[in-house]
């Protein structure tokens, strides 16, 4: 505390570069003007705006994401100006998930899947043919590639400041597992929010469905595929507020602008306090469990069957047999699970 702090009217809510002999004074302002492939970083504020930008795509996770993800939001950890990342999806939803096709449909031609990182891992050819029902499965190859992008998502779990995920249009599949490492959800009424895969073909790799919602209720959704809407995610815990549409950009800007007036150290120090709780839990351990379990269902028989399906008839047509005995093909919103 300097003698500057004393008599002036609530001087705990000037930011860390405002303060009378700031630690930062002279400093220059980190660069914010980074491009990405998959989503764009802007800081407004005490905001820092990490918005996934693959609207055609319906914001598909590729190989980028991840590295992307993770970047964006250690960039807004270190920078003194940030209070709160608000996290969020351009075009018509939040995220539909990974780009399946590379494995699904493109198997002998990935070259629309995931940018290659040739010779590693990652690189496309080397999954499609682990991937291939004809051939040996290497579990640990698989692993390899679904436990990089936990560790990308899960650096919203794991960053000292807060993150917050507006969701709208849809949040489903692999978009989930970005979405519920957030700290906050808030999210449109008519928001479509599941994991469908659960049905044939994946397991949740994140593993925090029952951390965000509790047993039973992770359990009704992951043992039918079914989807909820914003408003029932909001109903049961999922997330903190749910609104009409065309009031969540506006919404959104009042929860991160009263997060944001909070000093930062006292953000950091609650969200680390809280965290403690939520790790004991097992969030790790949920996590690899999961994504072994993920890489297995892909693997099985049904699984094999599902991807032989996707590459005959592709992708899409897959899907809708996968989810048309549920009833719920491409429906846009639900009032509750379907029956």
């Amino acid at each position: 505390m300097t003698d500057d702090d004393d008599g002036r009217p609530a001087a705990w809510y000037e930011g860390l570069t405002q303060q009378p002999d700031s630690i930062f004074d002279g400093r220059e302002q980190p660069a914010t003007d980074v491009s990405y492939r998959t989503l764009t970083y802007e800081v407004t504020g005490r905001v820092a705006r990490i918005t996934f930008n693959r609207p055609r795509a319906g914001n598909a996770i590729t190989a980028d994401t991840p590295i992307e993800l993770a970047a964006a939001v250690e960039r807004a950890d270190l920078d003194p100006r940030v209070h709160v990342m608000l996290i969020s999806g351009r075009g018509k939803g939040f995220c539909g998930g990974y780009d399946l096709s590379i494995f699904a449909e493109n198997g002998g031609d990935p070259e629309r899947g995931v940018d290659p990182t040739t010779g590693g891992v990652l690189d496309p050819v080397v999954q499609a043919r682990n991937h291939n029902p004809h051939g040996t499965w290497d579990p640990m190859v698989d692993y390899a590639m679904m436990s990089r992008f936990n560790r990308g998502f899960a650096s919203l779990l794991y960053a000292n400041k807060p993150t917050v995920a507006k969701l709208h249009g849809f949040a489903v599949a692999g978009g989930t597992d970005i979405a519920l490492y957030a700290d906050q959800i808030i999210c449109a009424d008519d928001t479509k929010i599941g994991y469908p895969p659960t049905r044939v073909w994946g397991i949740p790799a994140a593993g925090m469905w029952a951390h965000r919602l509790g047993d039973q209720r992770a359990k009704r959704l992951l043992l039918t595929g079914d989807c909820i809407s914003g408003r029932q995610a909001a109903d049961w815990g999922l997330a903190v507020e749910s609104t009409p549409a065309t009031e969540l950009d506006a919404r959104a800007e009042a929860l991160v602008e009263r997060i944001a007036r909070m000093p930062v150290n006292q953000l950091i120090m609650a969200k680390l306090a809280l965290n403690s709780a939520l790790l004991s839990q097992g969030v790790a351990n949920s996590g690899m469990i999961s994504t072994v379990f993920d890489g297995i269902s892909r693997h099985t028989r049904e699984g094999y069957a599902f991807q032989t399906r996707a590459a005959t008839v592709g992708f899409r047509e897959a899907v809708r047999e996968r989810d048309e005995p549920y009833g719920d093909y491409r429906r846009a919103q639900f009032d509750r699970p379907a029956d």
